[in-house]
């Protein structure tokens, strides 16, 4: 059951933003950090990544947890409100993105998913990072 009314949940789910999330400003920032440049949700690409590496031929999507369903993760759990929608709504997103992942890498690009709990941990995604642009 949720806690809060039909109207206040509406107005949260509206608050919630596709582009420019804090998980994916701080990979963002830690890439720049690093040395490296890129563009941002190229619309020519499948899925419209949200870091491009042109001339290496890599792109990054930073996932949150609970939109893209992280298996095994906290804020990856299914809502138990309203399932009949979300549930659907959930599948599509999980759907779309392995299709989306396949159709690059069919391009000749190479994906790397940053989960958003994974953002957190510095040290451990700046070796990740490191490891996946060389």
């Amino acid at each position: 059951m949720d806690k809060l009314t039909p109207e206040r949940r509406s107005q949260n789910m509206r608050q919630i933003k596709s582009k420019g999330t804090k998980p994916e400003m701080l990979v963002r920032s830690l890439v720049h950090r690093l040395g490296y440049r890129y563009r941002l949700h190229k619309k020519d690409l499948p899925g419209k990544p949200d870091l491009v590496f042109g001339p290496r031929h890599k792109v990054i999507f930073v996932h949150g947890c609970f939109w893209h369903v992280h298996e095994g993760c906290i804020d990856g759990r299914s809502p138990k409100s309203n399932r009949g929608y979300w549930g659907p709504k959930l599948a599509r997103n999980i759907e779309r993105d392995k299709s989306n992942i396949s159709s690059l890498k069919n391009m000749g690009w190479e994906v790397l998913v940053i989960w958003e709990c994974e953002a957190s941990n510095e040290k451990a995604l700046a070796l990740q990072l490191r490891r996946f642009l060389r």
